[in-house]
């Protein structure tokens, strides 16, 4: 399997500055494209999230937040709902977890990176983006070991270069780019689609 043909969804995680650099990633992808993908951001668990509805507005994705036994959809963006972990099932659909946070947050990245990492298997792409903690590096692990995919932004450009810092000085970047490239590594990575008939 090529590695233009095997991924099935990817994973994203981000802490300060994650705002912007999630639009910045997910702006450019096509409204066909072929993947799911699945947003953990750190946030307020008390505020309500406008995270999804901030990024709808500069999406060509659809984007909404992620509900107990939903379907990972490609073309969708899930994100994690405020004071809640996200895990994908093995039959593709998320549950959601009040248990305990780790690394001082819920939602998670490692959470949902690590299931993820169970469910799709070295079909995953895992993204660790800006971020104030370590949170990610073990997800990141647990998608390596199951033969995914790590990418991580450069550090220097991030708002906050910690959590994309500790992912590489763990090993655990398959590639690292400024945010800029990101998308486009994510649209090389991701199935071809097929052509559509006509003339």
């Amino acid at each position: 399997m090529t590695a233009a043909t095997r991924f099935r969804a990817v994973a994203v995680g981000c802490s300060a500055g994650g705002l912007e650099a999630l639009r910045q990633l997910l702006a450019p992808l096509p409204r066909e494209f072929p993947l799911p993908v699945v947003v953990v951001a750190h946030m307020a668990p008390d505020g309500g999230s406008l995270l999804a509805e901030l990024l709808e507005s500069v999406c060509r994705l659809s984007v909404a937040e992620a509900e107990e036994k939903a379907k990972a959809l490609p073309g969708h963006v899930y994100v994690a709902p405020p004071g809640y972990h996200l895990l994908v099932e093995e039959d593709e659909t998320f549950s959601l977890s009040v248990d305990e946070k780790v690394c001082n947050v819920r939602p998670s990245i490692d959470v949902l990176f690590q299931s993820a990492a169970d469910t799709w298997g070295c079909g995953l792409i895992g993204v660790v983006l800006t971020g104030a903690n370590s949170d990610g590096t073990a997800g990141l692990r647990a998608i390596r070991q199951m033969g995914g995919y790590c990418l991580v932004q450069d550090p220097t450009q991030a708002f906050a270069d910690t959590m994309p810092r500790s992912a590489i000085d763990a090993g655990l970047a398959d590639c690292v780019l400024p945010l800029a490239a990101l998308a486009g590594q994510l649209m090389a990575l991701a199935p071809p689609q097929p052509r559509r008939g006509g003339r």
